[in-house]
């Protein structure tokens, strides 16, 4: 289904703009002549239709929505005013009091997704300053269902923790992966063996946690309950205190999207 009105991405032939422009492409969520990208380049390999172009100022007039999709420490070289357009930023760390200064906006909406967008797969949460209206969230909810699932958050700090949990895919998932194969190669199990049965793990375990009624902590306590195998290796992850590593993790990762935000090194 269309969304109404023209949609802009400032940033949007990076990894993370370019993944939501193929999305809203791929489903017919856009029209012909309805995206705009702007880039520093001012070229992008795009479908005949798109308007590419290096002037973020010119983007911003011709659309009604304008997504931000630069990395946070450039945020401050967008230059635009924008005043009486919806404004979304996936741009993390970047408070809703920044974003309005930096655009001229009260329709500021500042939200987290992820390159998984461009597979319908990125969970997308967002908030929204009181300036935007029903209208304004029935568009922010079309392009991020587009994606793939979202909520409205009702408060703005939850976004950092949502940067740390949910942005980086696979990110912390790539890093426990990583670990299960170079335990399995150190047992002398083939490289490329352990690749792919850990890839078919993940595969297997995401779709299984995703289509589950049960909550993950009744997954595992069902496996704990079972006292077989796996029983046993949740106990000694527990007791070599992995929970508290990735909260220390997540934490970090929050910390650093807060100080990338606010223009930060």
């Amino acid at each position: 289904m269309a969304i109404s009105g023209r949609i802009g991405i400032i940033g949007g032939n990076g990894q993370l703009g370019g993944a939501i422009a193929r999305r809203l492409l791929s489903v017919g969520a856009v029209g012909d002549g309805d995206l705009w990208i702007s880039c520093r380049s001012g070229r992008a390999e795009v479908p005949r239709g798109v308007i590419v172009g290096a002037d973020n100022q010119a983007l911003v007039a011709a659309c009604n929505t304008v997504i931000l999709s630069v990395p946070p420490a450039a945020a401050a070289s967008i230059a635009i005013a924008a005043p009486g357009r919806l404004v979304i930023s996936v741009m993390a760390g970047v408070s809703l009091a920044r974003l309005a200064a930096l655009t001229g906006s009260a329709r500021i909406v500042r939200a987290m997704s992820s390159p998984a967008a461009e597979h319908g797969l990125a969970y997308s949460p967002w908030v929204a300053a009181s300036g935007v209206t029903a209208q304004d969230r029935g568009t922010v909810r079309a392009i991020f269902d587009a994606c793939g699932l979202t909520d409205e958050l009702a408060e703005e700090d939850q976004i950092d923790q949502f940067t740390a949990m949910t942005g980086p895919v696979p990110g912390f998932v790539a890093l426990f992966a990583d670990a299960m194969i170079r335990h399995a190669t150190a047992r002398g199990i083939a490289p490329e063996v352990a690749e792919r049965a850990i890839r078919q793990l993940f595969l297997a375990s995401g779709r299984i946690l995703s289509a589950s009624h049960e909550s993950p902590a009744e997954q595992v306590r069902a496996m704990v309950d079972y006292a077989g195998t796996t029983a046993a290796g949740i106990a000694a992850m527990e007791a070599a205190g992995l929970a508290r590593a990735i909260s220390e993790g997540l934490d970090a990762a929050a910390a650093r999207a807060r100080i990338l935000g606010e223009g930060g090194a």
